[in-house]
């Protein structure tokens, strides 16, 4: 039997110079490739596969109710993944707070990259991360530092680099100035320092106020929490009242936000506000200063609580009539009034962390600022808000909440910085009179620290 010639063409149909039809060409291999009906045999005796119909687009209803049950679906595993954070303990809070800052200075220093010539300048991206790096071990130290002197400043190795912890960040942050001088290429000039202050004002939108909460943390869980809370309860509120009653227009670079939904939800955060504050103010978990990384929900922490959640009598300038049975003395925490400043300050001002958010991905044409939560967009999409509250509730905290008191690692930190060996001898021998004086510990730990210094 004769073998068919290969690439044998047909005749097909169509107009020519000729004037003759001819039937579409196909080559004897594309033939015997493409199965003529579902389930034909093909040359190699298998079974050729029902070609599936295409799938009908999405209408708008559909694609808007999978978007809505996604961004319901992660909604609850956020909630669920951060009250298990709060409850298991501060470190994990930490590490939550960290790797939002992360992913979000990421998203933000994407939004002015150029891919193109990010690929042709090989250091861009490296520097961007090295000053992310410096930064953070400047902002983390100092917390650190701050609250476990009394840790870092007896440890041999530590001391070192707590006591010259800002010259070393200093010091870091030049090898990375100096290096981006040298990396300066001619043609790139306007993209490198455009990268270069984009990535500065990342770092004190993003990182510097993500500083700011980590130090809310460390002052106690509620200080953190409670802003953090405000905020939350406001958007769901805000977008609620907007779409049951608004009407009137907010501002034009938020064309869906309305007056009704921006007030409405002021009222319900109020309230939220004051009802969370009373429920958490009695657990000494959430209102003492972090003295243990180690402690968790169960464990608790122990403290004297600040004056503001001890309650305190309060009396109506004014008597009211019998009949109305209506007390005149109240027995209220002042963190209750406070609160009543921070539900307003979230409700009012930290809105606009998102309106700036929107004007910037607005100048950018971009929808969200990425998409690391499913339904929701970016993590900056979610925290642009938090960041502004955060900060303005550590500022309020230590301008009018916080006790300022001598604490154990300041007096450390001023004797052995300030004093000499001999001088810090002499401390530690008078304090330890005055607790033998005191029946806390032995006379024999006296007559060793006098045999020391006279040995000296």
């Amino acid at each position: 039997m004769a073998r068919p010639r290969k690439d044998v063409k047909f005749q097909y149909r169509g107009s020519g110079s000729t004037g003759k039809t001819r039937r579409a060409s196909n080559s004897i291999s594309d033939i015997s490739e493409t199965a003529s009906e579902p389930g034909s045999p093909t040359r190699n005796g298998g079974i050729t596969k029902q070609e599936l119909p295409e799938a009908p687009p999405q209408s708008e209803y559909e694609k808007k109710k999978q978007t809505f049950v996604t961004r319901t679906i992660w909604t609850f595993v956020m909630i669920g993944f951060f009250f298990f954070a709060m409850f298991a303990g501060h470190i994990y809070i930490i590490m939550i707070v960290t790797a939002v800052q992360i992913i979000s200075f990421k998203e933000v220093i994407a939004i002015a990259n150029v891919p193109s010539r990010a690929r042709s300048l090989k250091f861009t991206k490296a520097l961007n991360w090295y000053f992310l790096g410096i930064f953070m071990y400047f902002l983390y130290g100092e917390s650190v530092i701050y609250y476990f002197k009394h840790v870092l400043l007896v440890d041999r190795i530590l001391l070192p680099l707590a006591t010259h912890h800002r010259f070393i960040s200093f010091m870091l942050y030049l090898i990375g100035f100096v290096f981006f001088v040298g990396s300066l290429q001619k043609g790139h000039y306007r993209f490198q320092f455009t990268q270069f202050a984009w990535t500065h004002m990342a770092l004190f939108l993003i990182v510097g106020q993500a500083h700011f909460i980590m130090n809310n943390i460390f002052e106690g869980m509620i200080w953190f929490f409670l802003p953090v809370s405000l905020v939350v309860t406001n958007d769901i509120f805000a977008y609620l009242c907007g779409i049951t009653f608004g009407r009137t227009p907010l501002i034009k670079i938020s064309p869906k936000k309305t007056w009704e939904g921006f007030l409405g939800a002021w009222v319900f955060t109020l309230l939220f506000g004051v009802i969370l504050t009373q429920a958490m103010a009695r657990y000494k978990y959430f209102i003492c200063p972090v003295n243990d990384l180690g402690a968790n929900f169960l464990t608790g922490l122990e403290c004297v609580p600040n004056p503001v959640f001890v309650p305190h009598t309060y009396t109506l300038p004014f008597s009211l009539p019998p009949w109305t049975h209506i007390p005149s003395v109240y027995a209220i925490a002042p963190i209750q009034f406070h609160v009543l400043v921070m539900a307003t300050f979230a409700s009012l001002i930290a809105p606009f962390g998102g309106f700036f958010a929107s004007g910037l991905k607005r100048t950018f044409k971009i929808k969200d600022f990425g998409d690391s939560i499913p339904g929701h967009g970016g993590m900056t999409d979610r925290m642009d808000c938090q960041f502004i509250m955060g900060f303005f509730a550590f500022m309020y905290y230590t301008s009018f909440i916080a006790t300022h008191k001598v604490s154990v690692g300041a007096i450390m930190e001023a004797a052995i910085t300030g004093l000499t060996a001999e001088e810090q001898m002499e401390l530690v021998k008078g304090l330890s009179k005055h607790l033998v004086n005191q029946d806390v510990i032995s006379p024999k730990v006296l007559e060793y620290l006098g045999a020391q210094l006279r040995r000296r």
